[in-house]
Parts: structure tokens; C-alpha cells; sequence
């Protein structure tokens, strides 16, 4: 049976017109057209607590929690876009990245990590285009065993780059951030 690399699809945002939610599903649709299979989430769809040990103590992995890490466990790669937020990732996304580290008894450390492969990307309305909080981004998942690939897209002037339809503009920039995708698919039909 051939192999279909898993790749989950997400933006560190809520906003209903989040130019990140519009730049993951660009990348999303590379990794696509490479024979992957992507789920795409919304972070709004799965509202968290703000990470409390004493709450995880009390109640347990709240089920929004458990859902989002299955997710992450049933699935080898990742995309992400990550709006900047006063130079720093969002507080959704760091919250949802701590909820899913969170170790459970029957698994290894790190489970839902630890040999992914991720591709980072940010846009902004900004002249950097989200590129600060791309590199905590990078730290973080780096520091919990991902592989993040060194390829990142950050694109300025995120209120002018889409048209209606959620696509950019710019076919370079389209290509560039589709090859994001394609390039977390290659990376996994390579490594298995």
C-alpha cells in the first residue's frame, strides 16, 4: 500500500478574516497537489483555557485539548502561520502548542511533536510580514523535537496581497508559499 503523508493545517489565529487562515490553506493546497492528505482546522473551533496546571490537575486535558492533540498524533506534518503579536507568536498558538505537549501516561514524551516535520510561515500587514515572531515560532517547535525545514515565507503587506477568492496576488508569492506545502510532503515521502 503506497504512503500518504498526513499534514495538519492551521493558522495561530482566531480572526474570521485572518490573512494567516489564507495563507496556510495556499500552503495547504501545495502539499496537496504533492499527494498529500491535509486536515485544515480552525484554532476558533477548538477554544482552550489558558494553560493552568492546577485546571489539568483538577479536570484532566480539558476535550478540546485531547482533540487537538489526537489531531497533532494522527498526523506527520505541519503547517503553520503565525501572525506576529508585538514581535512574538499569538497567545492562541503558544496556548495550543502547550495544552498539546502536555505528557499523558501512556505516551512517550512529547507525542504529538517529536518527529514531525513543519513548514512556518506569517503575514502581516507590517513591512517585515510577521518575520520576528517566526523566529520564536522556530525556537519553540525546535525545542520540542519537530523538524522545522528552513524554508519560511513572511509576507508584508498582507491587506493588499490576497484577491477575493483567498489567493495572492502575486504568482511568485502564490508559488512560494505553495512550495511550502509541497516541500513538508516531500520531506515525508522521503523519510518514509
Amino acid at each position: 500500500m503506497a504512503y500518504t503523508p498526513k499534514i495538519l493545517a492551521f493558522a495561530g489565529s482566531t480572526r474570521t478574516d485572518s490573512y494567516n487562515k489564507k495563507l496556510v490553506k495556499i500552503a495547504a493546497t501545495g502539499a496537496r497537489a504533492a499527494g498529500a492528505e491535509v486536515t485544515y482546522i480552525d484554532l476558533r473551533d477548538l477554544p482552550l483555557p489558558l494553560f493552568d496546571e492546577d485546571l489539568e490537575a483538577q479536570e484532566g486535558l480539558p476535550a478540546n485539548a485531547r482533540t487537538l492533540k489526537d489531531l497533532f498524533i494522527s498526523h506527520q506534518g505541519l503547517l503553520i502561520a503565525s501572525p506576529e503579536y508585538n514581535s512574538s507568536l499569538t497567545a492562541v498558538l503558544k496556548n495550543a502548542i502547550d495544552w498539546v505537549s502536555r505528557p499523558s501516561p501512556d505516551e512517550a514524551p512529547l507525542a504529538a511533536f517529536a518527529g514531525k516535520v513543519a513548514a512556518i510561515m506569517s503575514a502581516s500587514p507590517g513591512g517585515l510580514g510577521g518575520l520576528r515572531g517566526l523566529v520564536h515560532l522556530r525556537a519553540i517547535l525546535g525545542n520540542i523535537k519537530v523538524l522545522v525545514l528552513p524554508d519560511q515565507v513572511a509576507l508584508p503587506k498582507a491587506y493588499e496581497a490576497f484577491d477575493v477568492d483567498g489567493n495572492l496576488k502575486d504568482s511568485k508569492q502564490q508559488e512560494s508559499i505553495e512550495k511550502l506545502g509541497e516541500n513538508v510532503a516531500n520531506i515525508l515521502f522521503k523519510l518514509n
